[in-house]
């Protein structure tokens, strides 16, 4: 039997497991997704423990994503964003940052073309992940951050990028096509980190907050006619990018989907 996991601290909310369960059964795989809560400042042992114990593949959450990426060979991109969020252990322990593709399958599941303008709010993991996915796709990214300056540090990794804080959303908005909410504003609370009137039809809103599932900026953003996409379909692209990574088999995302979505 193969073992998968999850680190991080906490852990004990994930709904990861039932969503990759639900794929080795569809594809009969005989393995097992469990969760472990190291303590911070572990990393380095728990990678090693890791390997040593045929682990065959990790999924990595906060804290440690950026911890994971200095104690593995991160490939390309995940180097380029400076976190880790999946491992796999075929040979050397290798890292890879499947929350980019997270949010490139989320918005091409929807049909959403991935030309002209993206903004996204927040320049923290979910931000950097989501700013070099959409640039990598061909898009024009500006990053709008409450501290300006982790904005502009972060544009200045990305030659077709541009910065500011959240007061000029307003102006960035008004020819985008796409907008990321890659903050934790509206997580469990009714409040949003755009402002309504800043909203209009013509964008495609990938929310990455899944608690609740239906958000305020999400509902805001579906009266005025935009596309909306739910943070559950980030969380799935993922797991299904790592599913994929790990087995090097297409993941089932309808079973994938259905076993998220009743975790929720």
């Amino acid at each position: 039997m193969q073992v998968f996991g999850l680190i991080g601290n906490p852990v004990g909310h994930s709904v990861s497991p039932p969503m990759h369960e639900a794929a080795y059964e569809e594809r009969g795989i005989d393995a097992r997704y469990v969760t472990f809560e190291p303590e911070r400042g572990s990393i380095e042992r728990v990678i090693d423990g890791a390997d040593a114990l045929g682990i065959a593949g990790l999924n990595v959450t906060i804290p440690f994503k950026q911890d994971v990426a200095a104690v593995v060979a991160a490939d390309p991109l995940a180097e380029r964003i400076g976190a880790v969020n999946t491992v796999a252990f075929d040979g050397e322990p290798t890292g890879y940052n499947t929350d980019a593709a997270g949010v490139v399958r989320s918005f091409e599941h929807h049909d959403v073309a991935l030309s002209g303008r993206a903004v996204v709010v927040g320049a923290g993991g979910a931000g950097r992940a989501a700013a070099f996915a959409l640039a990598d796709a061909g898009m024009e990214v500006h990053i709008a951050n409450r501290t300006v300056e982790r904005a502009e540090s972060l544009a200045e990794a990305e030659p077709n990028a541009s910065a500011s804080g959240l007061d000029a959303l307003d102006a960035a908005l008004a020819d985008a096509s796409v907008l990321v909410n890659a903050t934790s504003v509206g997580m469990e609370s009714d409040e949003t980190p755009v402002p309504k009137a800043a909203l209009h039809g013509g964008l495609a809103v990938l929310d990455a907050v899944y608690a609740p599932i239906d958000t305020r900026l999400l509902t805001e953003a579906r009266a005025i006619g935009a596309t909306t996409i739910d943070g559950a379909w980030m969380l799935l692209f993922q797991g299904v990018e790592a599913f994929e990574i790990w087995t090097g088999r297409d993941a089932p995302i309808d079973a994938m989907n259905a076993a998220l979505r009743d975790a929720l």
